[in-house]
């Protein structure tokens, strides 16, 4: 869950599991985090909704680990 101040420059984001608050400095998020978005189309039954959600890095470990086909991981040579 995001919180925006009146500027809309980020002030608050915590996680949708646990409820910790991650660590944000002048606007700016410095925790490892997972950020999910989904609009839902067509053949859904949230056709037109969009859900967004903030995951701490540890709640993101916890979810993964339930999958059954493992995440994909890819190396990045740059992270902007």
């Amino acid at each position: 869950m995001r919180q925006y101040n009146e500027r809309n420059q980020l002030e608050t984001v915590i996680c949708n599991q646990c409820k910790k608050q991650l660590k944000v400095e002048n606007g700016i998020l410095k925790e490892g985090h997972f950020e999910g978005k989904q609009t839902f189309g067509y053949f859904s039954g949230k056709d037109g909704m969009t859900h967004k959600f903030d995951l701490c890095e540890a709640c993101y470990d916890k979810m993964i680990a339930r999958l059954l086909i493992p995440v994909e991981e890819i190396e990045e040579k740059e992270i902007l």
